[in-house]
C-alpha cells in the first residue's frame, strides 16, 4: 500500500502504520496514531510521531531501542498501513468520512460522498489541509481534479440562484 512519496509523507493523527522490527516479532505490530499525536511502543512507551516521516520514526524507534539496551543492532521499519481519512461536507448527497486513497482527487471524494447535490458549485471547493509538518492549519478552494492528502476536509458550497 506504500507508495513513492511516503517518503516525503509526514504522519498524522488517525494514520495506521505498521512497524515491523526485524527478528522480533513481539515488537512489530500494527498502531495508530492518536489523536495527541502519539504511539505507545512495547519497552518504549510514548512515541510522537505526528510530524515524522515513516522514515524518520524508523530510525527514532531504533534509537530508543538501541539506548534503552533492549536491542544491541535493532533494524526498524515502518510503512503506512492506512491513511487517515478524509470528509466530505456540504453539497453532496452523503456528506461524511471516507477512506483515503493514494492519487485521490476532489472528484474522486465528491464520488464517495454520493455525488452533487442539484444545488452544488461543480467547478471547485473548499479545502481544509492540517500540514503536520509544521502543525498549521491551511484552507483554500481547490478545483475538481486537485489531489488531495489525508485527513482534508473537502466542503462542497452551495450554488446561489
Amino acid at each position: 500500500m506504500a507508495t513513492p512519496q511516503d517518503s516525503a509523507y509526514h504522519l498524522g493523527a488517525g494514520d495506521q502504520i505498521r512497524v515491523i522490527t526485524y527478528d522480533e516479532p513481539q515488537l512489530s505490530n500494527t498502531f495508530i496514531v492518536g489523536s495527541d499525536g502519539v504511539i505507545e511502543f512495547p519497552l518504549v512507551g510514548r512515541i510522537n510521531a505526528e510530524g515524522m516521516t515513516p522514515g524518520g520514526l524508523a530510525a527514532q524507534l531504533g534509537k530508543d531501542l538501541q539506548a534503552g539496551k533492549l536491542l544491541s543492532n535493532p533494524s526498524v521499519s515502518v510503512e503506512i498501513a492506512q491513511y487517515r481519512p478524509i470528509s466530505v461536507l456540504g453539497e453532496v448527497n452523503h456528506p461524511g468520512q471516507y477512506q483515503f486513497e493514494p492519487g485521490m482527487t476532489m472528484l474522486d471524494a465528491v464520488a464517495l460522498a454520493g455525488g452533487f447535490t442539484y444545488r452544488a458549485v461543480t467547478d471547485h471547493a473548499g479545502d481544509l489541509r492540517h500540514d503536520s509538518a509544521n502543525g498549521q492549519a491551511v484552507e483554500g478552494n481547490i478545483t475538481r481534479g486537485a489531489p488531495l492528502e489525508p485527513g482534508d476536509v473537502i466542503t462542497v458550497y452551495e450554488k446561489y440562484f
